[in-house]
């Protein structure tokens, strides 16, 4: 039997490819859950679903700001609509502005946070309700190394990423006894669009150096973090929650 078998998850952020969430929803689908794919990206959303349909997986797409409750509630509606129940919420969506604290504006602090704070706020709040009916659940929030160490230059990201992995602890507490389990992933530096080396130059920072800090001596893999997430979704990890999953390839062992 998959490992995944039968069960419902919703993904944000699943229409970047390569990205975490589009992995992720591969990496679901093979192995039998049903996929409610989210994101801004009209074209790209679809384009994920397309995938996951040719390969013989069901997969819906639901246009989505992860910062407005009443998208969320859409969400939350359509998935009950299309599959009947909520197993697996994946936050995967965000953002990643960078820059010196005191040049940053009021504006994109705000931005900052409500991506990648807010927004799993509203996600957790959305389909707990539905998992409380099945006393039964798996929140996975996409936290950050950010979320655990201090990084130059992303005061707001390292704010908004510390703010999602206590906020996952505090969810984990208080819903455990619905069963419902709620943890978080730290992703390092992945080889995905965020850290592109064309990108990393424009931030002023040198690729091969960020390699050298790496004690595996290379950038994680999208699927790196969707392997991980689907223990944390499986019923292998049953008496997991509250936990912090870092894969970052030792860097924060520093």
């Amino acid at each position: 039997m998959k490992r995944l078998n039968n069960k419902v998850a919703i993904v944000t952020g699943g229409a970047s490819n390569p990205g975490l969430g589009h992995s992720t929803i591969h990496k679901f689908a093979e192995e039998g859950a049903k996929i409610v794919v989210t994101d801004i990206d009209v074209e790209g959303g679809e384009k994920t679903v397309s995938e996951v349909k040719e390969k013989g997986g069901e997969a819906i797409f639901i246009k989505q700001d992860v910062v407005s409750a009443e998208d969320w509630e859409n969400v939350v509606d359509a998935s009950i609509s299309e599959f009947s129940k909520i197993d697996i919420l994946v936050n995967n969506a965000g953002i990643a502005l960078i820059g010196p604290f005191e040049e940053f504006s009021e504006d994109q602090w705000d931005q900052q946070i409500n991506v990648n704070l807010k927004s799993v706020f509203l996600g957790c709040k959305a389909v707990i309700p539905e998992m409380k009916k099945n006393n039964s659940g798996s929140i996975i929030n996409l936290s950050s190394i950010a979320g655990l160490v201090g990084l130059q230059g992303c005061a707001a990201y390292n704010a908004s990423k510390g703010g999602v992995r206590l906020l996952t602890k505090s969810i984990a507490i208080e819903y455990g006894p619905n069963k419902i389990r709620c943890n978080s992933i730290h992703p390092g530096f992945m080889a995905t669009n965020m850290n592109d080396p064309k990108k990393i130059a424009e931030r002023g920072r040198d690729f091969e150096a960020i390699i050298e800090t790496i004690p595996l001596k290379s950038m994680g893999t999208a699927e790196d973090i969707a392997n991980c997430a689907l223990y944390l979704a499986s019923d292998e990890s049953s008496y997991v929650t509250g936990s912090e999953y870092v894969v970052d390839g030792g860097w924060t062992t520093r």
